[in-house]
């Protein structure tokens, strides 16, 4: 597949980052479009591709890292398709049917989270892992599994974000934001999560707010019931709310004491150091997770 041209969107709740390329990581030309209505986006993406395509040669298969819900399920007649967004417009969009036929080729389709914890796999700070687990922080909190390289998920993708946590007393009246759950992990820590409980992004607090300690606490419980269940070998925190790189140790240390040395492989610092670790990707994991699930759509074999 030396000459195929791969095509790849990573596909937000904002906007929509697509390219094309040779290789998942031979990235030959980019564009970002905003998310706007599903039919004036799915316009603007027709288009970019066709221009790509007339500059370097036919789309041999595209993958799609998506904003979800998702239906997963290939059995379902809404296979691809958004399910319970609060995206205006979105929910009940079938994503994967509208690009299948705009671009006329073979496609697969998975979460935002599932691409970037395929790259980081592959290429980032999970190479050398069987067993990972990718969390994103965001506007949302989503996370993945991934096992032997491949997403571990059947007819629906994990939900995370949604696992409740043990409240903190310092924290008790704040309802979380989530629409349907409150005060799931994603309603309590996720970036519009910090904004409606202070009023500004966790960049803009001083170190002496109660936010980082809080929102330690409640990542620290999601990474714990993540390597109870799971077992990975590691956990990469990445998103909008984990650019603040003062949150890792903070969530190292609170992840000690709530394990109380129960799992032996963590512990001391240097074993929750190696367990929780950032992003070797940084904001390329999303585009190049889209391109290895083009890689994987494209007939015949799958080479690097």
């Amino acid at each position: 597949m030396s000459g195929a041209l791969l095509a790849g969107i990573e596909a937000g709740g904002t906007k929509f980052v697509c390219g094309v390329a040779r290789s998942p990581t031979d990235i030959l030309k980019s564009v970002t479009i905003p998310t706007t209505t599903p039919l004036q986006t799915i316009a603007l993406v027709e288009s970019f591709f066709r221009a790509a395509s007339a500059e370097f040669g036919p789309i041999s298969a595209l993958g799609v890292a998506s904003f979800g819900p998702l239906d997963l399920d290939p059995a379902s007649p809404a296979h691809g398709s958004i399910t319970t967004t609060p995206k205006a417009g979105w929910s009940g969009f079938n994503l994967m049917a509208a690009l299948v036929a705009a671009l006329n080729c073979p496609a697969a389709i998975d979460t935002d989270v599932t691409g970037s914890g395929l790259a980081e796999a592959t290429y980032g700070a999970g190479r050398g892992f069987d067993r990972l687990a990718y969390l994103t922080i965001g506007t949302g909190v989503g996370g993945a599994l991934i096992v032997g390289g491949a997403p571990l998920h059947r007819l629906s993708h994990p939900e995370m974000g949604h696992i409740p946590v043990r409240r903190r007393a310092d924290d008790a009246d704040f309802a979380g934001i989530c629409s349907f759950h409150g005060d799931c992990v994603e309603g309590l820590v996720s970036g519009p999560a910090v904004l409606a409980r202070y009023g500004r992004r966790l960049s803009d607090l001083d170190a002496g707010s109660p936010a980082w300690a809080i929102l330690a606490d409640y990542i620290a419980q999601l990474c714990l019931s993540i390597l109870l269940i799971s077992t990975p070998g590691r956990v990469i925190l990445g998103g909008g709310v984990m650019s603040n790189p003062a949150l890792y140790p903070l969530i190292r240390a609170e992840l000690l004491r709530l394990n109380n040395g129960y799992l032996t492989r963590l512990a001391d610092a240097g074993d929750a150091e190696h367990l929780i670790a950032a992003p070797g990707l940084g904001d390329r994991a999303g585009l190049i997770g889209a391109m290895l699930l083009a890689q994987l759509a494209t007939p015949g074999p799958n080479l690097s």
